[in-house]
């Protein structure tokens, strides 16, 4: 009976049309829209000659979103959208919270990714995103959305990026990070912690209270004595795998080559599209080619993560505002 049954299973497979299998007409038929689009408005990010991320063009003018993890300490930024090649590329502005920064290159009328009405899809439903490419072409990754939109809280929590040694004159500042969202806002060794968040501190206990359900991306008063004299910042926190690093565990080494951020984002939509760190920062799409949300991360083996379209443009939005102020600042300031 068993030979029977695989005998049938055999052949079946072995009569199965060509245009019916992965690599037959059929599939690349229906991959042939999401592929036109990654060509279009999926840009592929370079350090030097080295692939390193993915992006999307947002504005026709040369403005493209990428994962900013994967290319903010990058040199020499290039680009490829198309079969063209930019250059110099620079990073105008940045999202913490949502790991996102804004590329700008000099282009114009480049084609603007082509966003779907909202990211409302089921589990099971079809999505697209970057596979591999080349300098003129774009093969197209094939996955189901695998879990409803939730949020991914931050590895070992949000902190402020400093260590903290309790001594009788009160708190004072160990170690600091220089990626630490303390050590941007001025902190440093030796400062002594009188207030974060408005609230007097003795003790390391207070500080816990204080950052207790805090989130990665979130601004918190602090205000500290050097040399005297009070000095008050504000801090954006940061995950504490991001900012101290993260001990890996077995189902890390073997889910290969994933994102150097992979959580402490508000919210995600979760597909099985198979990839690693450099294919992030890109569209996801739908099988008409529509954009329905950003890769933001490759978590592990069996897991991705993609910003929802409705957060993807507050994101892109502000980044914008973010660059355009900035170029008036610069401009305004004095020569």
């Amino acid at each position: 009976m068993l030979t029977v049954c695989m005998s049938s299973f055999t052949q079946g497979y072995e009569t199965l049309e060509s245009e019916y299998r992965s690599n037959g007409s059929l599939m690349h038929g229906l991959l042939e829209r999401p592929k036109q689009s990654l060509f279009e408005f999926s840009a592929v990010i370079y350090s030097g000659r080295e692939e390193i991320a993915y992006g999307i063009v947002v504005e026709e003018t040369g403005y493209v979103i990428s994962k900013a993890s994967e290319v903010i300490e990058a040199d020499d930024l290039k680009m490829r959208i198309g079969a063209t090649q930019y250059e110099p590329v620079q990073i105008v502005a940045t999202d913490s919270a949502w790991d996102v920064c804004l590329l700008k290159t000099k282009a114009t009328g480049l084609k603007v990714a082509h966003f779907a009405d909202d990211s409302q899809v089921d589990q099971g439903t079809w999505v697209v995103t970057n596979g591999a490419t080349t300098r003129r072409e774009r093969w197209p990754q094939l996955g189901i959305i695998s879990a409803n939109a939730r949020e991914i809280r931050a590895e070992g929590g949000a902190v402020l990026g400093i260590e903290i040694n309790e001594g009788k004159s009160g708190l004072e500042i160990g170690e600091v990070p220089e990626k630490s969202g303390a050590y941007r806002a001025g902190l440093r060794k030796g400062d002594k912690i009188i207030k974060i968040a408005d609230k007097k501190i003795s003790k390391r206990d207070d500080v816990a209270d204080i950052m207790k359900d805090r989130r990665v991306g979130e601004k918190i008063s602090v205000v500290y004595l050097r040399n005297g004299k009070q000095v008050r910042v504000e801090v954006e926190l940061m995950g504490r795998a991001d900012t101290f690093g993260a001990q890996q565990s077995r189902n890390d080494t073997m889910s290969g080559d994933y994102s150097k951020r992979r959580s402490g984002f508000p919210r995600v939509l979760q597909h099985d599209v198979q990839g690693n760190r450099v294919t992030v920062g890109g569209p996801l799409l739908d099988l008409e080619g529509r954009c329905i949300g950003m890769n933001i991360a490759r978590a592990n083996r069996a897991e991705s993560f993609a910003i929802p379209l409705e957060e993807l443009r507050d994101v892109i939005s502000r980044l914008l505002t973010q660059a355009m102020q900035n170029k008036a600042d610069a401009t305004d300031a004095p020569r």
